[in-house]
């Protein structure tokens, strides 16, 4: 019964994932239907009704220049996003000799299920994250952190793989990277529209763009100006919410696949509870960190949170997959070794400089004793 409503859980969030991406498709075309309908307003003077046809005219003649822009910045992102996340991670790939560990856990959960095995990369980083990308199977790389490699035993570290390899198999990742480029899309658009709307207000204001009309309509179309301004707000706020949702709803289908994967959804759990609060990547963009397993970073009442709550899904997984949950998770802070003041055989910095007798506390250690008939090297006595 569990398992029937684990993949009742998965069919239903797949379904909302598809339509929350081609609601973000959407939005760039309103977006450039704003675009057009302020282009009118600071051109004419005109009526409303008109500007707003003049408008539904342009978006015509710009909606394939839209399309192209967007795939162009798909292109880049399937050329680049690699290096780029890279560069911004510090991660590198690393073969068997050099994390055995990590390979062989990886290399099993992609035998057991005949999965292509995906590129593994390390960040010298102390964060508990992971996360997965690539747009084809040949660019499928899971990059794992130093900090959550020391944290997890076997079987948690096995669950974070089969959560990552779940958004390979799920087409999670490539889902992901289309929605932050259109997402990106859009706030270009947005800011590109901002610039020139405000560039032409210092420069004279509307008056000067505006080719025909007469001055009584100059309310109308400050109304079309103010209409267009709020649908590209509206549109930019709503392609945050969209793209957080698509990525708190793909977190719970991954859960749910690495328990598919393991058999073990004690181990996703205690992971999770692991990794609570401890996956800040302190120098990575909030678009890498959308990517990773957990996302501590919180936005206005939830609404642009990247992630649902741990506690949500490990609620989750004890309802759907039948987990246990031991509950938040201390783990131990590693002890700095202690350095002793002095070695037990040489003492000071750079050796014992004690002689017999003792003698006066120097620089180096304590001075030795002088010879009892003085001299520099010894005697003076003839």
């Amino acid at each position: 019964m569990a398992a029937y409503g684990l993949y009742t859980y998965i069919r239903s969030n797949r379904r909302k994932s598809i339509a929350l991406l081609l609601g973000l498709f959407v939005l760039v075309y309103v977006m450039v239907f704003a675009g057009a309908l302020i282009a009118e307003a600071l051109s004419i003077n005109a009526p409303l009704d008109y500007l707003i046809r003049a408008a539904e005219y342009d978006f015509m003649i710009a909606l394939p220049w839209a399309t192209g822009g967007a795939l162009l910045w798909i292109v880049i992102a399937y050329y680049f996003h690699q290096s780029m996340i890279d560069a911004v991670t510090g991660a590198t790939p690393v073969t068997r000799e050099q994390e055995p560990r990590l390979h062989n856990i990886l290399e099993n959960l992609c035998i057991s299920r005949g999965i292509t095995m995906p590129t593994l990369r390390v960040a010298e980083d102390p964060a508990l994250n992971a996360f997965s990308t690539g747009l084809t199977q040949q660019q499928y790389s899971i990059t794992v952190m130093r900090g959550l490699m020391n944290a997890l035993n076997d079987a948690e570290l096995e669950s974070v793989l089969g959560h990552e390899l779940t958004h390979i198999r799920n087409g999670d990742v490539q889902m992901m990277v289309v929605a932050v480029v259109i997402a990106g899309v859009i706030s270009f658009f947005g800011e590109m529209i901002f610039r020139l709307f405000f560039q032409a207000s210092f420069y004279g204001g509307f008056g000067g763009f505006r080719r025909r009309g007469s001055d009584r309509d100059g309310g109308v179309a400050g109304l079309a100006l103010l209409i267009g301004l709020a649908i590209i707000i509206v549109a930019w706020v709503l392609s945050v919410v969209i793209q957080f949702a698509l990525s708190r709803e793909r977190e719970y289908l991954a859960d749910a696949g690495s328990v598919e994967l393991t058999k073990n959804p004690d181990a996703m759990i205690a992971a999770l509870r692991k990794i609570e609060g401890r996956g800040e990547l302190t120098h990575a963009t909030s678009a890498v960190m959308e990517l990773c397993v957990d996302n501590p970073r919180e936005g206005f009442s939830n609404i642009f949170d990247t992630h649902p709550s741990v506690e949500d899904r490990v609620a989750a997984l004890v309802k759907y997959a039948g987990g246990h949950d031991p509950g938040p998770v201390a783990l131990e802070t590693p002890q700095e070794p202690e350095t002793p003041s002095q070695p037990a055989s040489f003492g000071g910095p750079w050796g014992d400089k004690r002689q017999q007798g003792g003698g006066e506390q120097g620089p180096w250690g304590p001075e030795p004793t002088p010879p009892a008939d003085g001299g520099p090297w010894g005697s003076d006595r003839g």
